[in-house]
């Protein structure tokens, strides 16, 4: 009727209502004193509880301030310093003794870690037949005798002979690894391991590619004593092109080593044995004659980065091939 209007229903009136103001957030929980809740069993994160059990911190007297009430790093760190030292729960079982790590082996750590860790390690094995290395090397030793010096050539002085000629035939090998590029070395400076009480070093038999074996015989034996004595330079172990690691002496057979960085290659020797072989100087119309020889195995491990598989594979066969023809070393 008259006097009222109407509102039109595809246009309903915008009626506005006051909206309360939002209330304020409740204030969390207090801290729980210990953060011990029902049932005893005290809320922290794993590392808060790593961190304790090192410093000797009860976490169950821990005050958290996390979440909830939960203790976190932060709290036992604050905690150590106010709280006494609650001797260690030793658990039943195989009694130990924990001994502190010293720079040499946290060193070797760190530095075979980032090896394994960065590396893409790939590995090449081959029999090396050592029956002329070994006549050789008696044969130079006897000539070696008269000398005042007193050198005596050992098998790896032909290893580490051999290994650098071959970085000569393959310099590819004599790489590393720059990130952006990839470096080769003029010269073959060749690391060889030597154990000591403290860890293992690596001396460097440096320019191995030119000195003759007597040269490196006597260094490295001069280098091996500087070694177990302490009294190595840093120029003498920092560095390097390539490393030899030989266990064949411990009877060991075969082994893989790994990469010392920035390197892009190491030669694990194992220990020479009597096999039996092929005998190819036989003329047997019957067939195959078999003879003894001494045969040793080695291990080339490649950085696949720098060293493709074809490469390392020429560079095995020239080593090998230098060993089992070692007057081809002199030439």
């Amino acid at each position: 009727g008259q006097g009222h209007r109407w509102s039109n229903p595809l246009h309903p009136a915008t009626v506005k209502t006051k909206q309360p103001f939002p209330s304020p957030p409740s204030p969390p929980p207090p801290p729980l004193a210990g953060a011990v809740p029902v049932g005893g069993r005290t809320f922290a994160s794993p590392y808060a509880r790593t961190l304790a059990a090192e410093k000797g911190v009860d976490i169950n007297a821990v005050q958290g301030t996390g979440p909830g009430g939960r203790v976190v790093a932060r709290d036992v760190t604050t905690a150590g310093t106010l709280l006494p030292a609650t001797p260690t729960t030793v658990l039943p079982g195989a009694t130990y003794t924990d001994i502190d790590l010293s720079n040499m082996r946290k060193t070797i750590a760190d530095r075979l870690l980032l090896s394994k860790q960065t590396i893409p390690h790939y590995y090449l094995t081959v029999d090396v037949q050592m029956d002329q290395v070994i006549s050789l090397r008696k044969e130079f030793n006897r000539l070696l005798e008269a000398e005042t010096e007193g050198v005596k050539l050992s098998v790896n002085d032909f290893i580490i002979k051999a290994s650098a000629l071959a970085m000569r035939t393959v310099p590819e090998v004599n790489s590393s690894w720059m990130g952006d590029y990839i470096r080769r070395y003029h010269s073959v400076d060749v690391c060889v391991a030597v154990s000591t009480d403290k860890g293992l070093i690596t001396p460097i038999v440096t320019s191995a590619e030119i000195k003759g074996l007597k040269a490196i015989s006597s260094e490295v034996k001069e280098l091996a004593e500087k070694a177990r004595s302490g009294k190595l330079k840093p120029q003498e172990f920092q560095g390097g092109t390539f490393t030899i690691s030989n266990l064949g002496m411990f009877g060991i057979k075969q082994f893989a080593a790994v990469i010392n960085p920035p390197q892009s290659c190491i030669l694990a020797v194992g220990a020479t044995q009597k096999t039996v072989v092929v005998d190819k100087n036989s003329s047997n119309d019957r067939g195959q004659s078999f003879a003894t020889a001494d045969m040793m195995s080695v291990t080339l491990s490649c950085d696949h980065r720098v060293v493709d598989g074809a490469v390392g594979a020429e560079w095995m066969q020239t080593f090998k091939s230098l060993m089992e023809k070692p007057t081809t070393m002199l030439l």
